[in-house]
């Protein structure tokens, strides 16, 4: 699977599991909202330059973001429901501005 990638995407890949495998839930929430903050950042850059693909694979990064914090939102949590529609409102900014 690996090997269909390029060597930076691959590698990226290989940081983030290894993050992920040592990670507690805290540590879990930083590291999907800086997965967030870099794609977004990836996103701009490509779009920048007129990069659709590394746009659109940005964005999806972006968006498995959006939906692993989603995810993980505890029902009995108080801020359960403000988290829940400020991450449908991030996915909705987000989905809505992907053709422009």
């Amino acid at each position: 699977m690996l090997a269909r990638l390029n060597p930076q995407e691959a590698y990226r890949r290989v940081a983030f599991d290894a993050r992920v495998a040592g990670a507690g839930s805290g540590q879990l929430v930083l590291l999907c909202f800086e997965q967030f903050d870099l794609a977004l950042g990836a996103a701009l850059t490509a779009a920048t330059r007129r990069d659709n693909a590394a746009k659109s694979q940005a964005l999806t990064r972006a968006l498995s973001a959006l939906t692993a914090l989603q995810l993980g939102i505890s029902r009995e949590a108080a801020m359960a429901p403000a988290l829940h529609q400020f991450y449908e409102a991030a996915r909705s900014r987000l989905l809505g501005n992907v053709l422009a």
